[in-house]
């Protein structure tokens, strides 16, 4: 797409970018217009739910005015001082403007503040013009919703971009933006970047704000970060968005520094076997043995071992704490219009959702999160011998669309949405960092990555060996043709 404004856009990541910017080579206007144009341009993978066009192009035209002094103090204080950014469309306030949660219930629900995160995003210098899609609450691997419709995966138009987080991953694939929002309670980040092709991380729990009005999502199992293209935009987001709000309890042990310039030699465990008991399929374990042998290339030490979890429990109670969680936020909408909510207003199987949470006991929900702190009392014990564990993203290459949406039988959804998250939400019950290294593609040219998940509070780690794989098995240039 040759003719679209700013040919070198896309080849720059948010960090770049704001290099451009800072020096004066372009305008706050010049990269916006050009995010903007390339959203319309790819508008059939359906990845903007939203557009707050109006605002962004206010304050880039401001910034753009900026005189040279006036530009070069701003962004000593703002790193990404005008970068175009895009929010995803669940769990986050922007005010006066709307977050549906990928729900015709909430289709004019209109914020009357910002998140923390979204303060701390604002006060980075980056200039929200859009909301990413999102399958209704976050409620599969996929990006589905009756409101929005179906997110396509640009490598392939026929896939699924993943979910929760489809919006914000195909639109950073597709080249709209070098780096996007992005959320994660039971592999939202990782999935979609799984199946796009990009660097996913989320981050331990507490170390990003969830709030002002909850200072948990779904009992400590979601949390907040981004999708991007390189491994630095993602380790200077966390550092500029880190660190606990006012009420918070919950907090990581230490601050991430961001140190992504050289990796110890590590050692790491080599998770091979699904949770569940089910089989992985050969493209994922292909894509899992390679990045094994690239780790043990560069002098990591290898081992095949994996920590034993009572998986039912912890299953269990994951559908408890999402559930529960979905119901307080649909009580507290009908609360404010004043009115109960509908079965026509939500996708089958969240409806289905609902109605169960309203029999669970205290006891129930008690004995859930006693479930997570004791599934991350157990890999905190089996990481006092590995510095991570490397295992399959998924248990299972992209699905088609269709075949994880919310709007079917339970019985088929489970069979499928199975194969999505074994691996990822094992350590958003325990509250572990992890990540998706883009690091595969199998015959299809799919991207399929590489999971790794670390200590409570060593980001740093984490970030130090995707900064070395980056380097030794590059993937800055591979980029989809479909969209």
């Amino acid at each position: 797409m040759n003719h679209l404004p700013l040919p070198e856009f896309e080849g720059w990541d948010a960090t770049e970018m704001a290099s451009q910017l800072r020096s004066g080579q372009v305008t706050p206007l010049d990269v916006l217009e050009a995010s903007q144009a390339r959203a319309h341009a790819h508008a059939n993978i359906n990845a903007i739910a939203m557009f707050h066009n109006d605002m962004a192009h206010d304050k880039a035209l401001r910034l753009s005015k900026y005189a040279q002094t006036q530009r070069e103090s701003e962004t000593q204080k703002a790193p990404f001082w005008g970068v175009p950014f895009a929010l995803k469309d669940l769990g986050v306030a922007l005010q006066g403007t709307i977050t549906t949660n990928g729900c015709a219930f909430f289709k004019d629900a209109v914020a009357d503040h910002d998140s923390t995160l979204v303060q701390r995003y604002l006060a980075a210098g980056l200039n929200v013009f859009a909301k990413t899609t999102s399958p209704e609450f976050g409620q599969t691997a996929t990006t589905e919703s009756k409101l929005f419709g179906n997110t396509l995966n640009p490598w392939n138009l026929s896939f699924s971009a993943g979910g929760s987080s489809g919006g914000a991953a195909a639109a950073v694939a597709a080249g709209i933006l070098p780096v996007a929002h992005a959320s994660d309670g039971g592999g939202s980040i990782r999935i979609p970047a799984s199946h796009c092709g990009l660097f996913g991380f989320k981050p331990s729990r507490g170390r990003i704000p969830m709030g002002p009005k909850a200072l948990e999502g779904w009992m400590g199992l979601s949390c907040q970060h981004v999708i991007s293209r390189s491994v630095r935009d993602s380790a200077l987001m966390l550092q500029l968005t880190q660190g606990p709000e006012a009420g918070a309890r919950s907090s990581t042990y230490q601050a991430f520094l961001g140190g992504t310039d050289t990796c110890r030699p590590l050692k790491i465990a080599l998770m091979l076997d699904n949770p569940f008991g089910a089989p992985v399929h050969p493209d994922c374990l292909e894509a899992v043995q390679k990045t094994a042998q690239l780790c043990e290339s560069l002098g990591h030490h290898v081992d095949i071992a994996q920590p034993v979890l009572a998986v039912g429990d912890m299953f269990g109670g994951m559908g408890i704490a999402t559930a529960t969680g979905m119901l307080t936020q649909v009580q507290t909408r009908e609360a404010a219009l004043g009115r109960d909510a509908r079965e026509d207003e939500f996708e089958r199987l969240n409806w289905r959702s609902l109605q169960l949470a309203k029999q669970f006991s205290a006891l129930q929900v008690f004995k859930a999160r006693s479930a997570f702190d004791q599934a991350g009392r157990t890999i905190d014990l089996f990481l006092a011998d590995y510095d991570c564990i490397l295992s399959p993203v998924t248990a299972a290459p992209a699905p088609l669309i269709g075949q994880m949406s919310l709007n079917q039988p339970y019985e088929d959804f489970v069979k499928v949405v199975m194969t999505a998250s074994p691996f990822t939400a094992l350590f958003n019950i325990s509250g572990h960092p992890a990540m998706s290294v883009p690091l595969h593609w199998n015959s299809q040219n799919m991207p399929i990555g590489a999971h790794f998940a670390g200590r409570y509070g060593d980001e740093d780690t984490l970030f130090a060996l995707a900064a070395q794989l980056e380097q030794a098995a590059p993937w800055k240039d591979r980029r989809p043709k479909a969209a």
